[in-house]
């Protein structure tokens, strides 16, 4: 018991000591999706957004329109892990630097990472919001995506530089010189028309404004 009690108080004095500010890195993550419900999220569109279970979040399409679930946070720079699964022809992207034209699911302004499970359709790549694509993976990098299975994506935007990794290999590390937007939302994107769905877990943030 001694012993006990005097390994709680080497501890409340180590933490008393922990000095304010920024955590480390690798101690700053924050969990965007609780993996119970959108707390910290916003639905914008008409599409379903919905918990189940092991920490899985769905987003299913339900009309031909697009449909986006989008945090309630900005953030200018930043680092995100998250897994994603395609489901049938369930197609997405994680769009940063994003708003949307009040009370619709129509983009004013961000990009998006391209999120696809088909083959050739540049994962991992850099699609703008009234520019089109703004950067694709190298051709060699089209087959890392894994179809009907789990993928595991890293995104890092830090103002006009954009990297990703997908399963573990770098697709791009871009420096877009006609950014025009450099702070909005996070947002995972649901393509319209889509007969699928798809899956989301492990959903991290790693804000890097405040470092």
């Amino acid at each position: 018991m001694r012993l006990l009690l005097a390994s709680l108080l080497l501890l409340s004095v180590a933490f008393a000591q922990r000095p304010s500010g920024p955590r480390p890195p690798g101690e700053d993550w924050v969990q965007l999706y609780n993996g119970k419900d959108t707390t910290g999220w916003k639905n914008v569109g008409a599409e379903q957004w919905v918990a189940l279970e092991d920490g899985v979040l769905q987003g299913k399409t339900l009309t031909k329109g697009y449909g986006y679930l989008e945090t309630e946070k900005d953030y200018k720079d930043f680092t995100l892990s998250l897994r994603f699964k395609c489901v049938g022809t369930g197609n997405s992207g994680v769009y940063f630097h994003t708003r949307f034209k009040p009370g619709t699911a129509d983009v004013s302004q961000g990009a998006q990472v391209e999120i696809d499970c088909s083959i050739g359709r540049h994962s991992g790549g850099v699609y703008g919001f009234g520019r089109a694509w703004i950067v694709w993976p190298s051709p060699d990098k089209e087959t890392v995506v894994r179809q009907n299975d789990w993928n595991e994506m890293t995104v890092t935007i830090q103002g006009n530089r954009y990297i990703s990794y997908l399963n573990g290999v770098q697709m791009i590390d871009f420096t877009d010189p006609r950014a025009p937007f450099l702070d909005g939302t996070i947002a995972l994107q649901l393509h319209s028309g889509g007969a699928g769905h798809m899956l989301f877990k492990d959903i991290w943030v790693r804000d890097l404004s405040k470092r």
